[in-house]
Order: structure tokens, then sequence, then C-alpha cells
């Protein structure tokens, strides 16, 4: 008795009461208070998407405390860019992560 699995496209719905895993993940991570705690670690882990190469091969450290982002820069011209560009780095990043992430940032 070998059985292939065939889609059926007639028999996709979704059936009521049924939650899908993202409305469901977004669910827990609420119900625990861990929302922020992991929008700040999604930013750590994809800072170099957000910013681009160039910027995060020069970033040497990064982190989030208290809705500010750590940044060591080992380039000081790039350094005085992004102080010049603060609120347009945070507007970007708040935007990229779809929330208020970050109030401030501070070069370390």
């Amino acid at each position: 008795m070998n059985q292939t699995y065939r889609y059926n496209r007639e028999n996709a719905t979704r059936v009521a009461g049924v939650t899908s895993l993202k409305d469901a993940i977004g669910q827990l991570l609420k119900a625990y208070q861990l929302q922020t705690r992991f929008n700040e670690t999604y930013l750590e882990a994809f800072w170099g998407r957000m910013m681009g190469p160039t910027i995060a091969s020069r970033t040497n450290r990064l982190y989030v405390r208290d809705r500010k982002l750590y940044i060591e820069i080992a380039s000081a011209p790039l350094r005085n860019e992004l102080v010049n560009a603060k609120q347009k780095l945070i507007q970007l990043v708040n935007k990229d992560m779809g929330t208020d992430v970050i109030d401030d940032v501070v070069f370390i």
C-alpha cells in the first residue's frame, strides 16, 4: 500500500478556530512579555542586513539596553557621519522593525 500525498486545493482552506504559527508566536511573546527583548535581539542579529555590508563590517559591537542602541564603530569618519544622521538612523531602524524598538543611539 504505497500512498503518495497529493495537494488538493479544494480542501486547503483554514479551519475556523485555528491560529497561524506566526500569530501563535506573536501571542506567546506578548503573553510572556518577551516582545521587546525579541525585537532587540532581532535588531542585533540582522544589523548587517539593515545597514548594509559597509556599516556592518565597521561595527565592532552592537547591543540594545533600555531602548538605547549602543554601537561601537571602528571607523572615525563613519562614526561622525552616523552621529550627524542619528535621528535618521533611529527612524530607519524602527521602520525596518515595524515598531519603536529604540529611542536613542549611543556611540561607544
